[in-house]
């Protein structure tokens, strides 16, 4: 058996809020693989069910000053 890890890489401002557009800093990955950006506002509004059905949640909403 092999086991690989992947590290995540940190969100830039290239990296978009799925939602609005904004900068992201909040990287949800879903149990299928699939990811999704949120702004600091957007992660915050939908934290509780983002919870309950994702794999990770990758915040970095404590770079913002």
């Amino acid at each position: 058996m092999t086991t690989t890890v992947v590290e995540e890489t940190a969100l830039n401002a290239a990296d978009r809020c799925d939602r609005c557009g904004a900068q992201a800093y909040v990287r949800v990955t879903m149990a299928s693989g699939f990811e999704l950006l949120f702004c600091a506002h957007h992660g915050k509004e939908h934290a509780d069910k983002l919870k309950q059905v994702a794999l990770r949640i990758h915040d970095e909403t404590e770079r913002i000053r």
